[in-house]
C-alpha cells in the first residue's frame, strides 16, 4: 500500500512576521489552516507537524496533531527546508520503521490552501512519471519578467537579461504566461530527499493553482491580504 506522509514545519521564530505561524488569521491561528487541509486530504496516509516551540508544540497537540520535536539548530533563519524534512523522515524511519512512497510540504505560510488542492497535486505526482508536483500561480502581466529592467549607474535602463529594450513588447497579450511557486504544496519522492537532498529530482510538474488562492505570508500586508481573501471565501473558514 502506497504511503503518503504530509509535514507541516512550524518554526516558532520569524523576521519578517514574528511568531507568524500561531499568529490570528482571521480569528484562528494561521497554522491552524495547514493542519484544516492536512486533515481533509483523502490521500495524505497521515501527516505530522514539525517545530522546535513548545507553544506551537502544545497547540498542536491539542489540535490531534502528531508533533515532531526538531533540534533548534534546525530551527535557525538560514536553516535550509531540506534538512528539516531529512529530519522527519529519518526519525519516521527509525522510531517507527514508517517510509513514505510520497512526501508532501505543507507550509502553514499558505492559508488558502485546501485539501481539494493537496490531494490533486498528490494525484498528478501519482498519475505520473514526475519526481516532483510544485504549486504555482500565474504571475500578473504588470510582473512579467519580460517588462522587469535593471537600472546602471549613470540611470540608464536596461531589460533584465539583456534583451534589446526597443524590442519591449507594448501589450500584454503578447506575453507568455509565466508563473511563480506561491508555497502551498511541494509534493515529491520521499527518496528523492533522502538521498539525493533534493525535494525536485529531474523531472518537475506544475500544478497551478489560482492567483486568488495563493497568498504566501512573508510581510504584514500578506497577512491584511490572507485575511481579506479569507474572509470572501467562506468554503475555505
Amino acid at each position: 500500500m502506497r504511503q503518503t506522509l504530509g509535514i507541516i514545519p512550524a518554526r516558532g521564530g520569524s523576521k519578517g512576521v514574528p511568531r507568524k505561524n500561531i499568529r490570528s488569521v482571521c480569528g484562528r491561528p494561521l497554522i491552524q489552516y495547514a493542519i484544516d487541509a492536512a486533515q481533509g486530504s483523502q490521500l495524505l496516509t497521515r501527516f505530522v507537524v514539525s517545530t522546535e516551540d513548545s507553544e506551537i508544540a502544545d497547540y498542536c497537540i491539542k489540535a490531534g496533531c502528531q508533533v515532531l520535536l526538531r533540534p533548534a539548530v534546525l530551527a535557525c533563519d538560514d536553516t535550509p527546508m531540506i534538512a528539516v524534512i531529512q529530519h522527519v523522515l529519518s526519525t519516521l524511519v527509525q522510531d517507527e520503521d514508517f517510509r513514505p512512497d510520497v512526501t508532501v510540504l505543507l507550509q502553514p505560510t499558505a492559508p488558502l490552501r485546501r485539501s481539494a488542492h493537496i490531494d490533486a497535486a498528490v494525484d498528478l505526482l501519482l498519475s505520473s512519471r514526475a519526481d516532483s508536483v510544485v504549486s504555482v500561480s500565474e504571475i500578473p502581466g504588470h510582473h512579467h519578467p519580460t517588462w522587469q529592467f535593471e537600472v546602471s549607474e549613470d540611470q540608464r535602463l536596461f531589460r533584465y537579461g539583456g534583451q534589446v529594450i526597443s524590442k519591449l513588447p507594448a501589450r500584454r497579450q503578447e506575453l507568455k504566461p509565466t508563473y511563480t511557486r506561491n508555497g502551498a504544496i511541494y509534493a515529491f519522492r520521499s527518496v528523492l530527499a533522502l538521498e539525493c537532498d533534493t525535494i525536485y529530482g529531474e523531472r518537475c510538474l506544475a500544478y497551478i493553482m489560482p492567483t486568488s488562492q495563493s497568498v504566501n505570508i512573508d510581510s504584514e500586508e500578506d497577512l491584511f491580504l490572507a485575511e481579506r481573501r479569507l474572509k470572501q471565501d467562506v468554503s475555505i473558514r
